[in-house]
């Protein structure tokens, strides 16, 4: 089944004065595309053509405890930085489904290229969910070892992990190896110029890579329609290669659309652009106040998409779980947040010079150059001096 999206915006037609741009976003925003769609906002299982998915009921429920588990500790890292605890932190709220419908199509030998928002993926990839905080605590450069889960360091910097990932998949390629590599960015990002670049080489070299855009609707404060004039799925067609825009709220959707996706590009067919449509219910960051640039309107009209909340409607519908088992879950989840609250704060602070270590695999003159100035100003404690 397939769905229209947001409403189209029609031009005025009460003024002779209406400009060539506001015509011509117009004009845009009225072919608005559908989207792919496996279980309504209000939990009812519907059916797609192209993307459709048999799962057990374990499979079912599995999926609903990813995303509330994802959410129990997305909520607590956010209540600790609140605390103190954190120096920043990045929310997935409203995103579970598009992280764990994603995650969940991964095989074990694929490659994940994230950005900093990715707390579900890496819960898929069996991170454990306290290493992703020794960052934001500012105690590490990345708690976990890449190589272990697939799964890389997170990225702050804005797109750059697209090229990360397509020189990657051009390596996979190269090796004659059948895994895939995803790389995951948002909105903001696809108005960065590495990933177009990241485009062009991915088509060019035909590489085995899923260009994976989590669509929420904000690059910060900066809304979706200031930085594009068509869907940012449409985008891929101009490189040369299929994209395809998917209800990022619905968890069986993105399991389905990613999966086809990793699935062809495991067959040698080259890349495909999905774009999640979602929403981010919460800041940009704990630094943000979005208050500030939308309207609570909009929050309240996507709350009632709610990943989480269309699927317990479903298999409550369904009766593939009881209340004993949602009850189950959320001493779980209890559980987790107390677990993350004891790691953080009970995590040690690094030894000093350690900052400069893992910068380069094969060192850097530079690095040295700035390890010795900095120990040199660590020594000057010992000597007595006020520094």
């Amino acid at each position: 089944m397939t769905v229209e999206g947001t409403a189209a915006r029609k031009p005025r037609r009460s003024s002779k004065r209406t400009s060539a741009s506001a015509t011509k976003a117009a004009g845009a925003l009225s072919a608005e595309p559908q989207l792919v769609q496996l279980l309504t906002p209000e939990g009812e299982r519907v059916q797609h053509p192209e993307y459709d998915i048999d799962l057990s009921p374990d499979e079912l429920r599995g999926l609903y405890r990813d995303m509330v588990l994802t959410r129990r500790f997305d909520a607590e890292a956010t209540s600790l930085q609140r605390q103190g605890e954190l120096g920043l932190w990045a929310s997935l709220l409203g995103q579970e489904a598009a992280q764990i419908g994603s995650g969940r199509a991964l095989r074990d030998d694929d490659y994940v290229f994230p950005t900093y928002r990715e707390h579900g993926v890496a819960w898929c990839r069996g991170v454990d969910p306290t290493n992703l905080l020794g960052m934001f605590r500012g105690v590490n450069h990345g708690g976990w070892d890449p190589t272990s889960n697939n799964f890389h360091l997170y990225t702050i910097v804005i797109g750059s992990q697209t090229l990360h990932a397509t020189g990657y998949a051009m390596g996979v390629a190269k090796d004659g190896a059948d895994s895939a590599v995803i790389a995951y960015f948002g909105d903001g990002a696809s108005s960065q110029g590495d990933v177009a670049e990241s485009f062009t080489f991915s088509a060019v070299y035909n590489a085995p890579v899923v260009f994976f855009c989590q669509n929420n609707q904000w690059a910060i404060s900066e809304p979706t329609e200031k930085q594009t004039r068509v869907p940012l799925y449409q985008r891929a067609q101009g490189f040369g290669f299929p994209g395809v825009r998917v209800d990022g709220n619905d968890v069986l959707a993105c399991l389905a659309v990613t999966r086809s996706a990793l699935e062809r590009a495991r067959r040698g067919e080259g890349p495909t652009l999905v774009e999640a449509f979602t929403y981010r219910m919460g800041a940009h960051t704990t630094s943000d106040d979005p208050t500030r640039y939308r309207l609570d309107d909009e929050r309240a009209a996507w709350e009632a998409k709610d990943p989480i909340l269309r699927l317990r409607t479903y298999l409550e519908k369904e009766r593939l779980a009881d209340a004993a088992w949602f009850e189950e879950l959320e001493a779980e989840s209890e559980s987790l947040g107390k677990r993350v609250r004891e790691a953080v704060r009970a995590m040690p602070d690094p030894e000093h010079m350690a900052m400069f270590d893992h910068v380069y695999a094969d060192g850097h003159a530079l690095v040295d150059e700035e390890r010795a100035q900095f120990a040199a100003y660590q020594a000057s404690f010992a000597d007595g001096e006020d520094k």
